[in-house]
């Protein structure tokens, strides 16, 4: 696709400073970037990076337009701009619609207009497919489920029986949507599995990403709410209920039937334990371990920094005496207490 500076700041809302008639044809890093690309600055901190760019244009602050040394395309939120630009120039290809030959669909499904269902997918019973949706190849689609309208499920993804998809949702290749949850009931050293009755709801515009699994509710539901994305390689357990434009990153998993407010952020390989409650607008960073609710937003962190081999060892040992340490320091600060007492 191509643009003009002009259609551009008309699409998003911007300010064109130089040259309005420039086209656009895609976009590229300061460094990288050539005639005929654009490239953005949302961190003042790299200003110095333009000083050399070849870029036709640049995505900024007006605080940041005297850094610049060609056009301009100023926004209020460079970062964000970027992403509407960027979907501009790379718009998402779409199959023609139609059934392909090798597909297995039900005859009781209700596939709605302009659906295209690729090379060796599988549709159950009952299915539902609403208008616009693309299913691409590979992809599993159990009995009873529903797929909201323009939702796209790449290739070899899993919607397990039952499942509800809303509109506009984007799922990657190896997802698995409605996986039975890890319910096991012990009988003297017999684990007994425990059916898995609920479903999963997604709600509109979210996107999974690739690998990761959501699994059904054991009796309710597990819900995801709109807006919400998630990175590849999560684990959502059975009933647990994420929080509208909630973001979460990979490798994180959360336990069964907690509950993640709105708007919260949660970072890599961050892991939840089960039948908590995090509050709204709670920021988890990277590897943070949460044993117990979160109950006022803000930023929390735990686990250990990386530093220096020898100084971690170091470190670890103190850890395992900070209990006899502690009771140690018990026993001091009452003699100390004697002592200032006789003094006295």
């Amino acid at each position: 696709m191509r643009f003009t500076l002009k259609e551009l700041a008309e699409a998003i809302g911007g300010v064109v400073d130089g040259d309005a008639t420039i086209e656009i044809e895609s976009i590229n890093t300061p460094a990288e970037a050539l005639s005929g690309q654009i490239t953005f600055l949302s961190d003042s901190r790299y200003k110095k990076e333009l000083e050399n760019t070849s870029a036709s244009a640049v995505i900024l602050r007006e605080d940041d337009r005297s850094a610049c040394p060609v056009t301009a395309l100023i926004v209020s939120n460079p970062y964000a701009a970027y992403a509407e630009v960027a979907n501009l120039l790379y718009p998402t290809q779409r199959e023609i619609a139609g059934i392909h030959p090798t597909a297995v669909v039900d005859d009781s499904c209700d596939i709605g207009a302009d659906v295209w269902i690729g090379p060796h997918c599988v549709i159950g019973r009952n299915v539902l497919i609403d208008s616009g949706c693309q299913i691409g190849p590979g992809c599993l689609i159990q009995q009873n489920a529903q797929i909201g309208a323009e939702s796209v499920l790449i290739g070899n993804v899993a919607i397990m029986h039952d499942c509800v998809l809303g509109k506009r949702v984007l799922i990657h290749p190896g997802a698995v949507v409605g996986s039975d949850g890890f319910g096991q009931a012990n009988d003297n050293g017999r684990w007994i599995k425990i059916p898995q009755v609920g479903r999963v709801i997604i709600n509109d515009d979210v996107e999974i990403g690739a690998s990761t699994t959501i699994d059904r509710g054991s009796i309710g539901d597990t819900v995801v709410e709109e807006g919400v994305k998630l990175d590849n390689l999560i684990h959502i357990a059975h009933n647990v209920r994420v929080g509208a434009h909630t973001v979460m990153a990979g490798q994180s998993g959360i336990a069964g039937s907690t509950t993640i407010g709105r708007n919260c952020m949660i970072g890599g390989q961050v892991g939840i334990s089960g039948h908590l409650t995090i509050a709204d607008n709670v920021t988890l960073t990277g590897r943070t371990t949460v044993l117990q609710s979160v109950k006022e937003s803000g930023v929390y962190s735990s686990g250990t920094p990386t530093e220096p081999n020898r100084q971690w060892h170091k470190n670890y040992t103190r850890f395992k005496q900070l209990d006899d340490m502690a009771k140690r320091i018990k026993i001091l600060e009452k003699l100390v207490a004697k002592l200032e007492g006789k003094g006295n």
